[in-house]
């Protein structure tokens, strides 16, 4: 079994919570929004610059991710 991905999201947040001081709540929106960054936005040198939901055959149309995603909340839309 290979826990590679999930401790380099848990580095990733480490290393965010640092620069900003700590999360004070768990439920904060950061988490969450790192989250979607991580899986959707970010292309990973292990994945062959591509994101995990790119390698799982799901693609994020636009120039802009983070907008056509957020369009897409808005309106019920899975992607």
């Amino acid at each position: 079994m290979n826990n590679n991905k999930m401790e380099r999201l848990n580095g990733e947040i480490r290393d965010r919570t640092k620069v900003m001081r700590g999360l004070k709540r768990k439920d904060t929106p950061i988490l969450k929004g790192y989250q979607i960054f991580h899986n959707y936005i970010r292309g990973h040198e292990g994945l062959e610059g591509k994101t995990p939901a790119e390698v799982c055959g799901i693609n994020i149309q636009g120039s802009n991710k983070w907008v056509t995603l957020i369009r897409n909340a808005k309106h019920g839309h899975m992607f």
